[in-house]
């Protein structure tokens, strides 16, 4: 999508060789012209199949996944890094580890909102060591529903994610895939070094 890689071109701070931080456009300020359109490729790549949920983790992937289902008249659930008290019955749940974050969590999503009829789209923010995705896909195997694939905005392709997705048969479109970075460079996947 050369919309995003050029916003974050243009707007993206790298931090190191693993870390981008895009927080002034996609995930702390919103852009949200460039989120309904992300909504609406995501929808355009997945559009064909039987897809009757969206599912993210909070807090980043919310607003990717709204765009997403609103442009295939989905519903969309989020699982929650917290049980609020306000979430009654049984939960299905599975670790996952926030690499951005360095913490742990044991997310959970209530039985009522996922289930053996769904067929699944996973959408988030980032896939970089994959940790979030691959709980994701716990919680959807655990529930008996179909996963149907997953997207991502923003792959970091040199980390391990997309490998430990493809092991389990899972299908992966990422809008913008980085093959490396450094401060002040970016490589596209299929693009030359951009400096600057």
């Amino acid at each position: 999508m050369k919309v995003l890689e050029e916003r974050i071109r243009q707007d993206g701070r790298i931090l190191s060789n693993t870390v981008l931080k895009v927080d002034s456009f996609l995930n702390h300020q919103v852009d949200t012209t460039l989120v309904l359109e992300i909504g609406r490729e995501f929808a355009r790549i997945f559009g064909g199949r039987p897809i009757t949920k969206v599912l993210t983790i909070e807090a980043s992937g919310i607003q990717f996944a709204m765009a997403a289902s609103i442009a295939l008249g989905v519903p969309f659930v989020y699982a929650k890094k917290k049980k609020a008290v306000t979430q009654e019955g049984e939960v299905y749940s599975a670790p996952v580890h926030s690499f951005t974050r360095g913490e742990s969590y044991l997310v959970s999503i209530s039985r009522q909102y996922l289930g053996p009829d769904d067929k699944v789209l996973i959408v988030d923010d980032f896939l970089a060591t994959g940790a979030a995705l691959v709980c994701l896909a716990d919680i959807v195997q655990e529930s008996g529903a179909e996963l149907l694939g997953v997207g991502c905005v923003i792959e970091k392709s040199f980390q391990e994610g997309r490998g430990l997705l493809e092991e389990r048969g899972i299908e992966v479109h990422a809008l913008a895939r980085i093959a490396s970075m450094a401060p002040g460079e970016i490589v596209f996947i299929g693009n030359e070094a951009v400096i600057g």
